[in-house]
């Protein structure tokens, strides 16, 4: 199956890896500056702070001096007109949106896209922008941690593709994504009410089912190829193409989530894998570095317990397969670099295949968001020694696990935690709630 998705020839030179997030940043505005054509920005949120100010104030420099340069600015409905959450009543970055373009008079086009008609229910997950003939593929939305503006960073993945038709292909999507009823400016002053939008995000939702990205059919032989997969709902193409991914391991498998509650089909795969005798390595966040997580002393919300929930599923997932961690088929990594937070995800299978996306491999990214990734299938081992090094910088601080108490005990949890998840299970609400996290 995976031979025979489409897509697109290109020389390993044509991709890049960016080392870190201070790199991309200065990549990022530096492409701005520089663009000529277009400016396509996909991701879940452009934040109202230093770094996205940055970016922003970038952008409309770029207009100013190329009037002709399209620019188009493509986020989540929903996140982008509510504050922080825990931060109280906000009027969320659409305000400051509209203030921007009110100020500057020029055209930087800014649409929310709502995937659903509630956030809870599914995001614009989707990653990948397009500046000119390259495209940018990470999962980092846009504010100060994600970029490293100050002190603090959230580790991501970095990748660059010099390739005019890909970059054509993932703009084309985005255009056929936007709407002028399902997915409105957020630039604009006085943007519609939630409710008003329902029949049009149900319908928009019903045409995203029928998307997928324009690539050229598969050739027999070819070397190096990069696939675009699209995703959203159950049973999409790439859910189908990730397990698929799994499915074809015969040596090893390496996933990286900050996030660890793997759907069943998922962990369905993994297992066969692992009685295949294929290696399998988890790289996954130390709950302190969840962006979820909430220092002791701080005050306490909901989501300060799902950084806990995930170390609880990542210890239940070591304890049954002890075996297999004793004699190191099984490794588990967990990231930890203090003060910063984890958000890389991937899939690396054998040494042909590597999975970019944002979907963070749990049940709201296979029903819920709406997904993409890009596949590198590297047959002839073309791209082996960067895809070496970006693997080694995601481990630099992610050590092994020799056993389920390296992860701690349910006993240590703050009390708040504990009493929430107490609650949470006798509500027998449990099974639902990882359904949307």
């Amino acid at each position: 199956m995976l031979a025979a998705l489409p897509g697109f020839a290109m020389p390993a030179e044509a991709i890049q890896v960016l080392p870190d997030a201070a790199t991309y940043r200065a990549c990022l505005l530096e492409r701005i500056g520089a663009a000529t054509r277009r400016i396509v920005i996909v991701a879940l949120y452009l934040q109202e702070d230093e770094a996205g100010q940055e970016v922003l104030d970038a952008l409309y420099r770029a207009k100013a001096a190329r009037p002709a340069l399209e620019i188009v600015i493509v986020v989540d409905w929903f996140r982008a007109r509510r504050g922080l959450l825990g931060a109280g009543r906000q009027p969320g970055n659409a305000a400051w949106y509209q203030a921007q373009r009110q100020l500057r008079g020029l055209d930087v086009v800014i649409h929310g896209v709502p995937v659903q008609t509630r956030e809870l229910f599914g995001v614009l997950h989707l990653k990948g922008s397009v500046i000119d003939d390259c495209v940018i593929y990470t999962g980092a939305s846009l504010n100060n941690v994600y970029l490293h503006r100050f002190d603090r960073y959230r580790l991501d993945r970095y990748h660059l593709f010099q390739c005019a038709a890909l970059a054509d292909s993932m703009v084309d999507l985005v255009r056929r994504l936007l709407h002028h009823t399902a997915t409105p400016r957020l630039d604009l002053p006085a943007p519609p009410a939630n409710r008003s939008l329902r029949g049009d995000i149900r319908r928009l939702r019903a045409r995203l089912r029928r998307m997928a990205y324009e690539a050229p059919a598969s050739a027999t032989g070819q070397g190096l190829r990069v696939v675009p997969l699209l995703g959203v709902g159950r049973g999409n193409p790439l859910n189908r193409a990730l397990c698929a991914l799994l499915a074809a391991a015969r040596e090893q498998i390496v996933i990286s989530t900050p996030y660890f509650n793997p759907p069943r089909v998922v962990m369905r795969e993994l297992d066969q894998a692992l009685s295949r005798g294929v290696r399998i390595e988890l790289i996954v966040g130390h709950r302190t570095a969840n962006d979820f997580y909430i220092a002791p002393g701080e005050p306490f919300s909901a989501s300060g317990a799902l950084p806990y929930l995930y170390e609880d599923n990542l210890r239940a997932f070591v304890r049954r397969r002890q075996v297999a961690l004793a004699c190191s088929q099984l490794v588990v990594r967990v990231w930890n670099d203090p003060g910063h937070t984890f958000h890389a995800k991937g899939i690396w299978v054998d040494q042909r295949y590597s999975l970019l996306t944002g979907n963070n491999l749990n049940p709201r990214g296979f029903n819920l968001d709406l997904e993409n990734g890009l596949l590198i299938d590297d047959p002839q081992g073309q791209w082996l020694v960067p895809r070496a090094v970006e693997l080694e910088g995601i481990r630099r601080h992610a050590p092994r696990i020799v056993s389920p108490d390296d992860l701690g005990v349910k006993a240590e949890h703050p009390k708040e935690v504990r009493t929430f998840l107490r609650r949470l299970r006798y509500s027998r609400l449990e099974p639902l709630i990882k359904r949307v996290l």
